[in-house]
């Protein structure tokens, strides 16, 4: 049995100036621990998984009439990556991207939505079915929400799965600056296969031009930041769990690339998208799932003790403040060049002569400034050293015994498991 203390998911909320109502603050409650085969599968008192929202939350609701209630205020918010780059960016409930709404599948939901930007604005829900004034397209389906105004959506939730909400008002400024979220969709009848711990990622990418604090909309292809839950490696949280535990992994894409997410340490089951959960004949072993613009993929698997990272494929997606068209001076002496330049722009430093760890630990130590309100291309120190990724990368932290609550520190691997160093390759390896 894998021992764990209680943990506790929210707490008490207001919302459009009335407290949680019983059935609220249920959501809100202790998490129930209850046995399935080997391991321990943790629920609330509504009968699901709470959602993880690394770097965020969920969005609190009260029940009214048989319905559940939430608000959702469009604004825009002081946003900070990671210390040392701050926006202004636009989202909901105070952050980007917005708080995750959970709630389950037979529900009815009516949702507030107040627009405090100086710009008209909707909410679709991606990939809900629901009536067509409902699904809130500017013009559409709907005159837009000017600002100032609150509207009302409100439907019964007729499937489950992981889903999203975003603007369509607007949509390539307000989605580039920052407004989307999670919209997670439990089963009404829980699966047989739970899980223990179940994780909400959003995916995004962002122009931030050195010097600046606001994201650049006009911007196609050429990202500079590469988001989770819109923070950068290494502020991104930890996913954490207990070795054993049947954790799931749900990755939602909302940016303008699509990504291929690659996980360490496992081979994990892909099990469902915004289409629900699959059933199990239908899920397959991978390690890396591309997820497309505009799609949600769950990703399952069973925790192996570890720092295992978790991130994107795409090696310029694991790296910060991108620049682009520079050219590649790898192989180029350029010390006199260097040295020329630096007499009339102090502290000027070449790079990219033997590759970037040299350039980026130069910086790290503090050796050269870069631009106002722009992070390091790589961060972060793991246990044996800089860790040199950035942008959209993360860790799940696995241990025999977790702490809840607390971050684990770095793991240490059992004597036997480590490579090692040695002083010359045996005579006649093959080559």
């Amino acid at each position: 049995m894998i021992n764990r203390r209680q943990l506790l998911i929210g707490g008490a909320a207001t919302i459009l100036g009335s407290k949680l109502s019983s059935g609220a603050a249920a959501q809100a409650g202790s998490v129930q621990t209850t046995q399935t085969a080997s391991r321990s599968v943790r629920s609330n008192e509504l009968g699901y998984v709470p959602v993880i929202t690394p770097n965020g939350r969920s969005l609190p609701w009260r029940m009214r009439d048989g319905v559940k209630e939430f608000h959702l205020i469009a604004e825009e918010v002081d946003h900070e990556f990671a210390p040392g780059t701050r926006i202004k960016a636009w989202g909901y409930n105070g952050s980007t991207p917005g708080p995750t709404i959970e709630a389950v599948e037979g529900d009815t939901v009516r949702i507030y939505v107040t627009n405090k930007l100086r710009e008209p604005t909707t909410v679709h829900w991606h990939g809900l079915l629901l009536p067509f004034g409902m699904d809130g397209v500017a013009g559409l389906t709907q005159a837009s929400i000017k600002p100032g105004e609150t509207w009302v959506y409100e439907f019964p939730l007729m499937q489950h799965g992981t889903h999203m909400y975003h603007p369509h008002a607007d949509e390539m400024i307000q989605m580039a600056m920052g407004m989307m979220g999670m919209f997670i969709i439990h089963p009404r009848t829980p699966d047989a296969n739970s899980v223990d711990r179940d994780y909400a990622l959003l995916l995004h990418n962002w122009a931030i031009h050195p010097g600046t604090y606001r994201p650049d909309p006009s911007i196609m292809t050429e990202f500079d930041l590469w988001t989770i839950n819109s923070r950068v490696f290494p502020a991104i949280d930890s996913l954490t769990a207990q070795t054993g535990e049947r954790v799931r992994v749900r990755i939602g894409n909302l940016s303008m690339w699509n990504h291929p997410m690659h996980m360490h340490g496992v081979q994990f089951d892909v099990t469902g998208s915004d289409g629900g959960r699959w059933p199990q004949n239908q899920w397959r072993k991978e390690v890396t799932e591309l997820v497309g613009v505009g799609q949600t993929r769950d990703l399952e698997f069973t925790a192996v003790a570890g720092d295992w990272p978790l991130h994107c494929h795409m090696s310029h997606h694991t790296m910060n403040a991108m620049g682009h068209g520079l050219p590649n001076t790898i192989g180029v002496n350029q010390r006199e060049i260097a040295r020329r330049i630096a007499a009339l722009v102090p502290g000027y430093m070449p790079m990219g002569e033997h590759g970037m760890s040299d350039h980026q630990q130069h910086i790290d130590a503090g050796h050269m400034q870069g631009p106002d309100n722009t992070l390091p291309m790589m961060g972060g120190q793991g246990l044996f050293g800089p860790m040199e990724m950035g942008g959209m990368f993360t860790l799940i932290k696995v241990r025999d015994e977790l702490e809840e609550g607390a971050q684990p520190g770095w793991y240490e691997p059992p004597p036997g498991t480590q490579a090692y160093k040695v002083e010359a390759v045996p005579d006649g390896l093959p080559v």
